[in-house]
């Protein structure tokens, strides 16, 4: 389980339980905390002398942002403070930072719901200031949109976490801030990697190494571990190491005790993971070093359960009951319910392996209380995570409505002017005409939103024209394989089944889905029919790395052609058939393909027609209709064309579908 910081995150080894320190400032450096108090005790003399209300509110906010590594509730008192005088003198920009200082202090003191909401109030005091262009209100929203991710992402809720990073990071781009850019960078790997996306977790680690060596940044080290982590799990270990190498440079130029220690853990795991456990235990023996210097001691808890593992692996009994020991007597001391439950077990195992089953059977019990009260726990943290979700959907959607409320008034204003301005025409020919035509003008303005808005309608009706046709061909193939398969075989198909079906049923909601999403779906589906058809074709999809996250298709749009590459493609063909999807970038056009080596078009049409079964498919004359939607929406031309592969002799072998679309994006 990962810490997800704002700033920086590094991968701890066990269950590293979620501390206050997740926020920036904990993770760019170890700051005295006499050096902090007496930062702060300067600005308060200073504070003592001024008299501008604008000048003492910001003040007060430097005063609050001093204490925020060695006192948190005076952070939020004097944040509190800061607050009230930016609201008396209407100074936003020290009422977002305010706000900003008070969720900070109060995430520190363990109260994530109460941060979210100063965290969405700054947002919205950031987003509805009156110079929003300002470069230090667009600081404060990124700043407000980051510090909901960490919130989120401390929940485990890691879509809604990603959403709100790529928000930030966003902003942070455009304002050429490359050292906060790095460091959201850096979250949003972590964020990835808890997703198991470690390929996209991997690109977002280098985006930020490449800055961080540009910048020098002191904790570059961080980074350096993440990426090696990532290349450990994807089994390339002389790349782990290559970074693990440069990690333990940086670490000893800006020395982070805590960092080096899991420095230390995670390349022990390496050394385990490449059988030379020797070098393994000295790793772990120089982490509980390091970890006790700083009385870290669920770092020290996570090494002896790390060196417990290992010995009751190499059946070293007597080692690896007194690591576990440690480790238990350890957590009990801290109260931290996932080393007490990891220990309890690792202690059962041991004595079973030992056939002394009473000592296992007393440490079960152990282990069984320990994780009965751990889920405990969990089940009261889940009740407020979801109670704070609710909160803040509804918060939000208060919001929107708001704006929504603001912009309406917004337009009724400009209508008011509007006619204003056409009453006064009528005083002049020459007003008059310019009014006129100008009223013309919004006119056809309207109607060309309306066409749009139609054309939009249609296409949605077309792609739920779509879905049944689509269940039922699916509800088809179970009925056909609970027949050939029996009974076992079916419930697995069925969970796929139901997986694929909620799917369907989130895309029917919406006209465009990232291209993610359609090949989620079509993977679904592809691995259903394997199981339907014994493994009787292999499949592949692939996207070009140019396809931007935010790129869009038609939910559903290459399904029909994927499901005839099966049934009327490979499947007649006695050999194993195989079936490749693509989707590539020419120029400003992407280019869908469902290329088969199966029997043809022609020769699937001929079966076809000397069939007994008679049946009529929808989806091809749907897929044209929704084609046709696209180009009349976006202008755009668009292109379906179905050929035959041919080596070659001209012999037959297989068939392509190549859908030519217009680059679409996601609103």
């Amino acid at each position: 389980m990962e810490i997800l910081h704002l700033l920086y995150s590094i991968d701890f080894i066990i269950m590293r339980k979620l501390y206050p320190f997740i926020l920036a400032f904990w993770c760019t450096a170890y700051f005295s905390v006499e050096a902090q108090n007496t930062k702060a005790d300067s600005l308060i003399t200073v504070l003592g002398k001024t008299k501008n209300d604008i000048d003492k509110a910001q003040l007060l906010n430097a005063i609050a942002d001093a204490y925020k590594t060695s006192d948190p509730k005076s952070m939020k008192v004097y944040a509190q403070k800061a607050f009230d005088l930016a609201q008396k003198t209407d100074y936003q920009l020290a009422k977002g930072n305010a706000l900003l200082n008070l969720g900070n202090a109060t995430i520190i003191l363990g109260d994530y719901p109460k941060a979210l909401r100063y965290f969405t109030d700054a947002q919205h005091v950031f987003e509805n200031a009156a110079a929003a262009t300002d470069k230090e209100q667009q600081k404060g929203l990124a700043k407000s949109l980051g510090s909901i991710g960490i919130v989120f992402s401390e929940q485990s809720n890691y879509a809604k976490a990603l959403q709100y990073y790529l928000k930030s990071v966003t902003i942070y781009e455009q304002l050429r801030d490359e050292e906060k850019c790095a460091k959201l960078y850096n979250n949003i790997g972590i964020v990835y990697k808890s997703l198991a996306s470690d390929f996209k977790a991997l690109a977002y680690f280098v985006k930020a190494q490449k800055i961080q060596e540009q910048l020098a940044d002191p904790n570059i080290g961080i980074t350096y571990t993440n990426i090696a982590n990532t290349y450990l799990k994807q089994n390339n270990p002389e790349k782990a190491f290559e970074y693990y190498t440069k990690a333990k440079s940086a670490l000893d130029q800006h020395p982070n005790p805590r960092a080096l220690g899991e420095w230390f853990n995670n390349v022990g795991l390496y050394f385990k993971s490449t059988q030379q456990p020797e070098k393994a235990v000295a790793h772990w023996n120089n982490a509980i070093q390091t970890f006790e210097n700083i009385e870290d001691k669920f770092g020290v808890g996570d090494t002896y359960l790390l060196l417990g593992q290992l010995y009751l692996e190499q059946n070293k009994v007597q080692q690896a009951i007194a690591f576990a020991e440690k480790a238990s007597a350890l957590a009990k001391s801290i109260k931290v319910l996932e080393q007490q439950v990891i220990a309890e077990k690792l202690l059962s195992d041991i004595y079973a392996k030992q056939n002394n089953s009473v000592q296992a059977l007393l440490h079960f019990k152990a282990y069984s209380i320990a994780k009965d009260s751990l889920t405990n726990e969990e089940n009261i943290r889940r009740t407020v995570e979801e109670e704070m979700a609710f909160d803040f959907e509804k918060r939000e959607a208060i919001h929107q409505k708001e704006i929504e409320k603001r912009d309406l008034l917004l337009q009724e204003e400009s209508k008011r002017n509007v006619l204003q301005l056409i009453f006064a025409a009528v005083f002049g020919l020459l007003l008059f005409g310019i009014a006129f035509l100008i009223y013309n003008r919004i006119q056809l303005k309207k109607n060309l939103t309306l066409q749009k808005e139609l054309a939009e309608y249609e296409q949605k009706a077309l792609h739920l024209q779509m879905n049944p046709h689509f269940v039922f061909n699916c509800l088809g193939s179970i009925s056909s394989f609970i027949v050939q398969n029996g009974t076992d075989s079916a419930i697995k198909y069925l969970s796929k089944f139901s997986k694929l079906m909620r799917l369907t049923l989130e895309y029917s909601k919406e006209s465009l889905i990232p291209i993610d999403k359609e090949i989620e779906s079509l993977q679904n589906y592809l691995e259903l029919e394997q199981l339907r058809f014994n493994n009787k074709f292999t499949f592949s999809i692939f996207k070009s790395d140019a396809i931007e996250d935010d790129m869009a298709i038609p939910p559903l749009l290459l399904q029909p052609f994927v499901e005839n590459a099966i049934i009327h493609g490979v499947i007649p063909k006695k050999e194993i058939g195989s079936i490749a999807v693509r989707f590539v970038l020419e120029k400003d056009s992407l280019f869908c393909t469902v290329e088969d080596n199966g029997i043809g078009f022609s020769e699937s049409k001929s079966q076809k027609q000397h069939s007994v079964v008679a049946h009529k498919s929808m989806a091809l004359d749907i897929t044209k209709k929704r084609l046709e939607m696209i180009e009349s929406t976006t202008k755009q031309k668009t292109e379906f064309t179905i050929e035959e592969v041919k080596n070659n002799n001209g012999e037959t072998q297989g068939t392509k579908v190549t859908l030519h679309l217009p680059i679409q994006y996601i609103k």
